[in-house]
Order: structure tokens, then C-alpha cells, then sequence
């Protein structure tokens, strides 16, 4: 066991020795054994944040986009500790329920697409796409179709780390070194109308379409359980399909009994100007996998919604064999609960299409930069590409890594960025001043880079 000395308590700055005891004792996603520099998070409020050294930061991730309502807020920590003290936990196994779980659910499938009329709670937007992934091949077990096992996804999709959901996410990441992945698995092409290159000269929905309608006539839609997707593509860097992919998609899985999962891990609860992003695409899967805004990341939870024929396959004989510790755990379902009173009486759907509007038109000077090559948006979830050559539309040799710890480090903001893109999230509750010195922060940075990825003094 170690022999280093303890953290310090909260707050008291001493920043040093946080640092060191961080070190000793944490292991941190994507940070490499080498990495000694560290930011300790002690407070947040609103859009901000700030660490144990005492530096502001503008959160423009939205804490990897699920914190909707923002930091700090007193009506979620009110409803948390009012449930902790009548009923903190109990479980769903069988025939045992609880009032929150049930009230939670009401109000989900109120709220989703017609249709969407069963909700299972998971803890997070991973086990979300895991029991969507079984739920899909169950259904066809049950119904006298156990052949019907192959899950299509597409390349630079991401559902999640664990092993079928990483299996079914489409970056090379999650899958070299971990040895076998869930079989049965296909990856399509996504739909990236700015990667033209891509499609040959084709029109990116009929390339998707043709290459879809290939590979079910290749494995035999007989054999194909599900498609699931990203109504916009969050760690793909913000892509939005062209309008008419997702119903041409979803009309084609239809006529061959291939059920459609809309993973909305990161696209529920208003990030998109809609309760689900669904609704600006006018489609109605069959499967809609939610978690981080469901409670704005105030506690773990997550809801999968169904459709009644789904939902009565599934639960039919025996019933679903398959449960969680934390499913429908009742302060879960309460922080849910205050979390959507919060969002739907503090208008923040239409704040995030108005502010993420604003944002977007701000941020569209971006465009006269060498190194800015286009600028997505959709509600409150933008994104930007960043190139090393505009003509080809190349991405920087040194990914938007060096980008985002700029960002950070000068200009206080924190966003994530992928090889290609620089990924805006922030809480919903942002308004125009706060969208003013995102942008502001933004150009004082990328005016600086370098084709070859520098960003200069």
C-alpha cells in the first residue's frame, strides 16, 4: 500500500498536495502513465466551474454533455436529500416497485415519441445500449426468429464501453487489444455531409442507402436483429445527417423487420431543441437509449424506452431475464424527476435552439480562418471541424488535442475534441453573454493555429 499522504480535505487549495495524491491513486481514462499534470475540479455553478487552485473555467462540455440545468443547483440537491430520507434505494426484481420508478416512467413515456410507451432504467447510457442490443435480439428469440442475431452500426459511432456496446461503436480504439468482440456485428458508413470525399460523388444519403440495402441483401435481412445509431453523431464530432437520411433508414429497416435503436445518450432532454432528437427527424424507433441529461449527470441513471410490442416480447413467459442492482433505484428517479420540472419550466428546449442559434451565428466568423473548415449545430450541440487544408478538407496532423489544452489553459474554456473536431456541449441554461465569451475564447485561439496543428504564442 502506498505510503503518500492523504488528500486534503474540500477546499482548502492545497493544490500540490492534490495533485500528488491524485497521481498515487487514480487511474484516468485516455491519460497515459507519463502524464503528471493535473486540474482538480472543486465547485462548480451554472456554466462554470472551478479548481482547487481557484482558476474559473466556462464549461462548455456540459460534463460530457449530460449536465443540462447547469452546476450547483439547489432544487436537485433538495429533491435528493428528501428522497435519501423516506426511501433511499430499493429494487424493481420481480414484483417489488417504488413510487418514484413509477412516476419516472409516467413521465418518460409522456414525453417520447408516440409509441414509446415502456421505459427499463439502467445506471448510464452504456448499459442503456446493452439491454437495447439484448432486448433487440430477445424479441426475435421470442418471436420464432432466434437466427436474427447480426447488430449493423457504423464506422466513427459511439455507444459506450462496454463490451457490446464498445463491439457496436465504430472506433478502432475500443476494440484493439481487448481481444474478441461481440460477433454478429457490422459497421456502415456514416453520413458526413462534409466529408464529400467519402461518397464518390454521390449524394450522401442515396451512397448510405445503397451501401445499407447491399449489406442486408449480403448477410440476409432474415439474419439482422437491429440497426443502432446516433441520431447526430456526438463523439463523431457533431454530424448531422442530411433530413432525409434517418426516415429513409428507418423505412427500410421497417419493410425487412429490422428493428431501428436510437441511441440519445448524449441527444435527449432538450440538447438538441426537442425533448428527443427523434422528433426533429420525424422518426419513431423502436428503441431509444437515454442517460446523462435524464438527471443532468446530478447521479447516474439512464432509461431505455420501448415500443408496446417490443416491451410485451421481451417481458412475455418468464418475463426479462436480465436486471441491474441500480434499476429504477429511487433517488435516481427522483433527481430525474426534479431535473425535467427544471428543464421544462425554465424553457430550456427553446433556450437551447435560440442560444445554440445565436452560438452558431457567432461562431460562423470562425469560418474566414485557414484552419476552420465548417461549423455544425443543432440546438445546443455544435461542432467544429478543423483542417490542416481547406480545399481537401484534411484534418490537422496533430488532432485538436493541442487546440483543446490551448483553449483551456489561455482561454479558460473546456471543451473535448476528437482527431477531426473540437465538440461544443454546454448546459442548457447558457445565455448570449455566456455564448459571447465562448466565442470570443474560441477565436482568440484558433486565430492562432497553425496548419501543421501549432498554436502560436
Amino acid at each position: 500500500m502506498s505510503t503518500s499522504s492523504a488528500a486534503p480535505p474540500h477546499g482548502t487549495g492545497r493544490t500540490a498536495q492534490w495533485v500528488r495524491a491524485d497521481r498515487d491513486r487514480l487511474i484516468h481514462p485516455n491519460l497515459p502513465s507519463g502524464r503528471t499534470d493535473r486540474t482538480v475540479m472543486v465547485e462548480g455553478h451554472g456554466c462554470y466551474v472551478r479548481d482547487s487552485s481557484g482558476r474559473q473555467y466556462l464549461d462548455a462540455t456540459a460534463v460530457l454533455g449530460m449536465m443540462q440545468v447547469g452546476h450547483g443547483r439547489d432544487e436537485i440537491v433538495a429533491a435528493a436529500a428528501a428522497q435519501m430520507g423516506t426511501l433511499e434505494c430499493f429494487h424493481l426484481w420481480e414484483s417489488m416497485s417504488n413510487d418514484k420508478a413509477i412516476e419516472l416512467a409516467v413521465r418518460l413515456t409522456d414525453l417520447a415519441p408516440d409509441g414509446l410507451d415502456r421505459a427499463f432504467f439502467t445506471s448510464g447510457g452504456a448499459e442503456g445500449n446493452e439491454i437495447a442490443l439484448r432486448m433487440a435480439r430477445f424479441f426475435h428469440y421470442r418471436g420464432g426468429e432466434p437466427e436474427r442475431t447480426w447488430i449493423l452500426s457504423r464506422k466513427t459511432a459511439y455507444h459506450g464501453i462496454a463490451y457490446g456496446a464498445g463491439s457496436v461503436s465504430g472506433l478502432p480504439v475500443y476494440h484493439e487489444g481487448f481481444g474478441p468482440q461481440l460477433p454478429h456485428v457490422h459497421h456502415l458508413t456514416a453520413p458526413d455531409p462534409y466529408q464529400t470525399a467519402a461518397y464518390d460523388g454521390e449524394d450522401v444519403t442515396e451512397f448510405c442507402l445503397r451501401e445499407l440495402r447491399e449489406t442486408i441483401e449480403r448477410i440476409g435481412p432474415e439474419r439482422i436483429a437491429a440497426m443502432i445509431g446516433e441520431p447526430v453523431m456526438s463523439v463523431g464530432g457533431a454530424v448531422i445527417p442530411p433530413p432525409d437520411y434517418w426516415p429513409r433508414v428507418a423505412e427500410l429497416l421497417r419493410s425487412h423487420g429490422i428493428l431501428l435503436i436510437f441511441d440519445e445518450v448524449v441527444t435527449a432532454y432538450g440538447r438538441t431543441g426537442h425533448w428527443f432528437a427523434a422528433e426533429h427527424f420525424g422518426v419513431r424507433p423502436d428503441l431509444l437509449v437515454t442517460a446523462k441529461g435524464i438527471t443532468s449527470g446530478y447521479v447516474p441513471h439512464g432509461a431505455v424506452l420501448v415500443t408496446e410490442d417490443v416491451a410485451a416480447a421481451v417481458t412475455a413467459a418468464t418475463g426479462f431475464p436480465i436486471g441491474f442492482t441500480y434499476t429504477g433505484h429511487p433517488t435516481a428517479c427522483a433527481v430525474a424527476l426534479a431535473n425535467l420540472d427544471l428543464i421544462e419550466g425554465e424553457k430550456l428546449l427553446d433556450n437551447a435552439t435560440t442560444t445554440g442559434g445565436y452560438l452558431a451565428e457567432r461562431l460562423s466568423a470562425l469560418l474566414d480562418l485557414p484552419v476552420v473548415g465548417d461549423v455544425r449545430q443543432l440546438g445546443l450541440m455544435l461542432g467544429i471541424e478543423l483542417v490542416a487544408d481547406k480545399a481537401a478538407r484534411t484534418q490537422l496532423p496533430t488532432g485538436t488535442t493541442p487546440v483543446a489544452q490551448a483553449l483551456r489553459e489561455e482561454a479558460g474554456i473546456i471543451l473535448r475534441g476528437n482527431p477531426r473536431s473540437l465538440l461544443i456541449n454546454p448546459p442548457l441554461v447558457m445565455d448570449r453573454s455566456t455564448a459571447d465569451e465562448l466565442a470570443d475564447g474560441l477565436h482568440s485561439v484558433l486565430a492562432r493555429v497553425e496548419p501543421d496543428g501549432r498554436v502560436r504564442p
